[in-house]
């Protein structure tokens, strides 16, 4: 089984994006949930079974909570997950007009 996590950072800040909520699909049905600590870092999931996934980022309703426009009101990264991998970590570098993401380490 693999286990799930994430770190998101605020590109305009150059700080870590704490508080935004999280949610881990595969086949539409939730499979996790949770929420960006103070260091922008989440643990997610222990147990991902081999198959394809989805992680959302509720990026509109961080940045409106910080007062800020955004042109995105979410970030849905799809990835899979493949026999014998026992960690994978999907980091997320976040602006309000664009983003980056990558299969960390």
């Amino acid at each position: 089984m693999t286990s799930l996590s994430t770190h998101v950072l605020d590109a305009v800040t150059g700080t870590p994006a704490a508080g935004i909520a999280l949610e881990v699909t595969a086949d539409g049905k939730p499979v996790a949930t949770g929420v960006t600590d103070a260091d922008g870092r989440a643990r997610l999931a222990e147990d991902l079974a081999p198959g394809t996934y989805r992680l959302r980022f509720a990026t509109g309703d961080w940045f409106a909570g910080a007062g800020r426009e955004t042109f995105h009101p979410e970030v849905v990264v799809a990835f899979a997950v493949t026999p014998g991998r026992a960690h994978l970590h999907v980091p997320l570098l976040l602006s309000p007009f664009a983003y980056s993401t990558y299969r960390g380490s």
